[in-house]
């Protein structure tokens, strides 16, 4: 947002009457200033046409109190994966294993539970998971290992450990987990509780905590962080550890809706996160995103999914407007990007003609 503010302070009142000579040149700070609402707060509105279209499309069965609860519960698994990797994004690393560390944690706490230990114990050894493969994850990455080969090993393993936790099999009827799975809070999902938790301290984590900052920072320019004396080594284990951390508390949710763990890694965990995160803009190139937009991001593909199936269309048309809606979005992104770019330099190079003049 920086970047925005430089033009807008640069039209200073004594530049006033130089700029008045040069047709439209008042209207281009508020132009960049237009387009980068647009790229950073775009999905929200995104969100509110695709409600306000589903709304009539599928009236009287969507708007409902009953219905959005129903969305949000279904976002929810979603949610926390894509909260994983895009904190990971976001601090310069993807995180491909989120499958197998899910599918881990939940054989890790499926065989203490039906071994008989206590529930806080077994919940406490699957998070404790997701933070060990994170360490791993990290400290192999030091090493100079390319994070997306390094994960993708990863995955691998622990699919194939997951397996030999189970015995092949799946550890069924863990009823002792529906109080974060399928039991319901003054009408409201347990996992809502539970997502709405870890992105509010998610959010408060990276935008008003040192660490938190650093950790974006990092992702930005770890090269840069370095030079500045912060140990940007560090900050990069971190960003795989809470990224293994929330990998596992996803694998443990699932766990608890379903009263089943299974070795099996889904493909489609990390599809729709990537997907989600996508959708809510986060650069791939790390230093840049917002918790609150990938929380946006989840919610649109349940509310897609959702206002199809009230409509009676086959489920995998789903996928198909998705991936339209995330190939527009990225165009779209690429677009108010560059005109972004264009109309800043142009400013620029209009305040340092005046200047002359």
């Amino acid at each position: 947002m920086s970047t925005t503010r430089a033009p807008a302070s640069g039209a200073t009142p004594s530049a006033a009457p130089d700029a008045a000579a040069v047709p439209g040149s008042h209207d281009m700070p508020r132009t960049v200033a237009v387009l980068v609402f647009l790229r950073d707060r775009g999905i929200f509105l995104l969100w509110g046409i695709l409600l306000l279209v589903f709304s009539f499309w599928c009236a009287p069965y969507f708007a409902t109190l009953d219905n959005a609860l129903l969305v949000a519960n279904a976002a929810a698994i979603t949610a926390l994966f894509a909260a994983g990797v895009g904190v990971g994004i976001m601090t310069g690393v993807l995180d491909l294993s989120l499958p197998g560390t899910a599918a881990m944690a939940a054989c890790v706490c499926g065989w203490l539970l039906t071994h008989g230990q206590p529930v806080w114990l077994s919940l406490l050894a699957g998070l404790a998971t997701g933070v060990v493969v994170g360490l791993v994850n990290g400290a192999i990455a030091l090493r100079g290992f390319n994070p997306i080969i390094i994960t993708i090993g990863t995955l691998s393993v622990l699919s194939g450990l997951a397996a030999v936790v189970a015995g092949g099999y799946t550890f069924p009827g863990l009823t002792q987990l529906t109080f974060m799975g399928t039991d319901r809070y003054f009408r409201v999902p347990a996992p809502v509780y539970i997502v709405g938790a870890v992105f509010v301290v998610g959010t408060v984590f990276l935008t008003r905590t040192r660490d938190g900052i650093r950790l974006m920072a990092v992702g930005g320019n770890a090269e840069a962080v370095r030079r500045a004396g912060i140990p940007s080594p560090r900050y990069i284990v971190l960003g795989f550890v809470i990224s293994g951390l929330l990998a596992a508390l996803g694998g443990l949710v699932t766990t608890a809706v379903v009263t089943e763990a299974s070795p099996s890694a889904s493909p489609a965990i990390i599809f729709n996160a990537l997907t989600a995160v996508a959708l809510a803009g986060v650069a791939l190139t790390g230093g840049r995103g917002s918790l609150p937009r990938v929380l946006v991001g989840s919610l649109i593909l349940a509310t897609i999914a959702n206002g199809l199936t009230i409509r009676g269309i086959q489920p995998y048309w789903a996928t198909v407007v998705t991936g339209a809606l995330l190939l527009g979005s990225l165009a779209m992104e690429r677009a108010i990007q560059t005109s972004v770019s264009d109309r800043l330099m142009a400013t620029a190079n209009l305040s340092v003609h005046q200047k002359k003049v």
